[in-house]
């Protein structure tokens, strides 16, 4: 597959700094690196982004994801390998992906599991990460950016 042209923010180099800013700055709100890195990889997986699902596994293995958690993130809920702290960001992930598949897009009880798990800056970092992924993923899809060409 080729891409029908680069990504958007690299033609228009003065968009990406900005887009790499928030990225960083997800890093300092105290959620876990391989947590944020399962989040960006589900998310990529939902919304078919190849580029970015490839590069999420690379970066998740990176952050210390292992490998049955890697193979087993698609299926998440019928799995045993995540922490329940792992499933609440997986479902709140989810739900903010999935905007438009339900008339109330991220429930109570969605929120209030991730809720249970994370304070008001971890959560700020894992709805930046989820919507700065569906940015990417937006971007790539459209542009179709094979996996694996890398920037």
């Amino acid at each position: 597959m080729d891409a029908r042209m680069k990504n958007p923010a690299l033609v228009i180099p003065e968009a990406m700094r900005p887009l790499l800013d928030v990225a960083k700055a997800t890093r300092t709100g105290g959620v876990p690196e391989s947590v944020l890195e399962l989040v960006h990889l589900r998310a990529s997986q939902i919304n078919g982004c190849g580029f970015c699902v490839d590069g999420g596994v690379k970066s998740a293995r990176k952050a210390g994801v292992d490998d049955d958690k890697l193979f087993a993130v698609a299926a998440w809920r019928e799995t045993p390998y995540f922490s329940d702290e792992e499933r609440a960001a997986l479902a709140l992930a989810e739900s903010a992906t999935r905007l438009a598949d339900s008339s109330d897009p991220v429930p109570d009880a969605v929120w209030d599991a991730a809720a249970d798990h994370f304070d008001e800056k971890q959560l700020a970092a894992i709805v930046l990460t989820i919507g700065l992924t569906n940015l990417f993923n937006r971007l790539n899809a459209t542009t179709r950016q094979p996996a694996g060409a890398g920037w």
